[in-house]
């Protein structure tokens, strides 16, 4: 298991430190390949509409292997995907959910919320780097 309970800590622990880093309140979510949770946390005072919306980014940036910024893109009218969420509930189509991977499979999906689009944006990069720094050693 990649995902394992000490590297989902060091993601959170890094989610938390860029946060604070940018000054925002976040919650963040970790889910593995198949959308499952992992681990959540809520900063501070982040926004109540984070709690539900970053366990949905993750899940979406796990099923879907995508960043949901992408994902809503192909759900838009007309497009690839067009109205996905409406087949699955779960699917969150706000910026800030981020695929992982290793090897070049998906091994899970993490969910930023609580600040601008850029903000979870910025987090969430951050996350994954550190989650690709953590896995290539």
């Amino acid at each position: 298991m990649i995902l394992t309970d000490e590297l989902c800590d060091k993601l959170c622990e890094a989610a938390k430190e860029k946060s604070r880093e940018i000054g925002v309140d976040i919650s963040f979510a970790i889910s593995d390949k198949n959308g499952l949770p992992r681990a959540y946390r809520r900063y501070g005072e982040a926004l109540v509409l984070s709690i539900t919306l970053v366990p949905g980014k993750a899940y979406t940036a796990a099923v879907t292997q995508c960043k949901t910024k992408d994902v809503a893109a192909a759900a838009a009218e007309g497009a690839s995907l067009m109205a996905i969420q409406t087949n699955d509930p779960r699917i969150t189509l706000v910026a800030g959910g981020y695929p992982l991977f290793a090897d070049g499979k998906i091994v899970g999906g993490i969910g930023v919320g609580g600040g601008t689009e850029a903000q979870d944006c910025e987090i969430a990069e951050y996350v994954v780097l550190v989650f690709n720094e953590e896995v290539n050693q």
